[in-house]
């Protein structure tokens, strides 16, 4: 067992699960502060349940070995509660468990992404239902279809989820997803836009009636996020190794740019610069680099920065004209972020993207991973969330919105204004 590798293991998984936290305070910031603790909870509400959920079956599901490109569905029967994995077998690089703690995370904060399309109307025993149902039948099959892989004894490439090494059959490349643009982004992103149909519009929603309470809260959110990321992508390649540095220095240099990127639209298009903007700006290029930081140059991954913080900071005014209500802009910076970062691998993967080979196959595939998971989630999240709210209610009243989900739902106030 090789302990450096295992330590840098450990250490990206404890990075990754710092993000949840990161996204709580970036979205209770975004939130009124009169729901900044039902925001925050649903964060740390999926922590706790999906932690649960993925010991005792997710992993199983996620992970099922060869069956997995042909089956997603199929389980690992002798992974359910992890009992088979804890031993670590002769020769192996880290412990399976290092590797199951890593996955926990991705599938933790996949899950509580989705939250900030439904915030100040959601009930939190509802949402609690939501993430269980969708993360068994949502996100661990999706995380099979990409991140399943496995080696043969000789140490070279025996199966793989159909999306990262399925496709290799049919068009000789398979889609490039490093560390979850479609898994987590795209599948998030699509998530959010189902549930924010089904559950509606808040009360008064219209552009800029419903402002960020607490700057502070977004910028310190999205610092943490970004200090998290760095597990997210560099230990995806799950080895202290040169394609670890890449993926590091690339998760410096795509956010960079989209800060700078988004600042730029909100002066020309508003005539200020926000922080709001800046913490925005720096997560979209975070998302956009998620399934590139280990397949484009730097200087590639400033480009990709610069696309997505722009497009990105037009994208979330997409909710006023077309009349969904995508509280956080979920849509306008994971979905759409990752739709550009999974197609912009297409053009400008090292050795397979266009301006390389010349051949639109990596395009190709890029677009029918993308397409496929939004679908998927996009029609499965539909169908849950709507069958929750037609049976025990996933909306709060109007009276409970207006008065405060913080007080009706967890009985609690996030600042207490105490007079002499």
């Amino acid at each position: 067992m090789d302990q450096g590798n295992t330590a840098f293991l450990l250490i990206a998984a404890a990075l990754v699960l710092l993000m949840t936290p990161g996204l709580a305070f970036f979205y209770g910031g975004l939130v009124k502060a009169k729901s900044v603790i039902s925001m925050m909870m649903m964060s740390f509400g999926a922590m706790g349940l999906i932690g649960v959920l993925w010991v005792l079956f997710g992993y199983a599901v996620a992970f099922p070995g060869a069956d997995g490109l042909v089956a997603p569905w199929s389980i690992d029967w002798s992974a359910i509660g992890l009992t088979s994995l804890l031993e670590t077998p002769e020769g192996a690089a880290y412990p399976p468990l290092a590797f199951v703690a890593f996955q926990a995370t991705f599938a933790i904060l996949t899950v509580a992404l989705i939250s900030g399309a439904i915030a100040d109307r959601a009930k939190f025993g509802a949402w609690m239902v939501f993430a269980g149902v969708w993360a068994t039948i949502v996100y661990f099959p999706v995380a099979s279809w990409v991140f399943n892989f496995g080696l043969a004894d000789d140490g070279s490439f025996a199966y793989g989820g159909w999306i990262t090494y399925g496709m290799q059959e049919f068009f000789g490349v398979g889609a490039i997803d490093f560390a979850g643009g479609t898994a987590v982004h795209i599948n998030a992103g699509a998530a959010a836009l189902a549930l924010a149909l089904v559950l509606g519009k808040r009360v008064g929603f219209s552009k800029g009636a419903h402002v960020p309470h607490n700057p502070p809260f977004v910028l310190l959110g999205a610092g943490l996020l970004w200090f998290g990321w760095f597990g997210f992508n560099a230990g995806s390649e799950l080895a202290a190794d040169g394609t670890a540095a890449l993926a590091f220095v690339n998760t410096i240099a795509a956010p960079a740019a989209a800060l700078l990127a988004w600042l730029l639209v909100e002066k020309l298009k508003d005539g200020k610069p926000t922080s709001v903007g800046a913490a925005s700006g720096a997560v979209a290029g975070l998302v956009a680099i998620t399934p590139a930081c280990a397949s484009l140059t730097p200087v590639w991954a400033i480009v990709l920065g610069l696309v997505a913080g722009a497009v990105c900071a037009l994208a979330i005014d997409l909710k006023f004209k077309l009349g969904f209500d995508d509280s956080l802009d979920v849509v306008g910076i994971h979905l759409v972020g990752g739709l550009i970062g999974t197609l912009y691998l297409g053009i400008f993967a090292n050795g397979t993207g266009l301006i390389y080979s010349g051949d639109l196959t990596q395009l190709a595939v890029q677009a029918i991973a993308a397409i496929s998971v939004l679908a998927y989630s996009f029609v499965l999240t539909f169908a849950i969330g709507t069958i929750i709210q037609k049976t025990m209610g996933f909306r709060v009243t109007n009276e409970d919105e207006i008065a405060g989900v913080d007080t009706v739902v967890h009985g609690e106030d996030a600042y207490k204004l105490e007079t002499v």
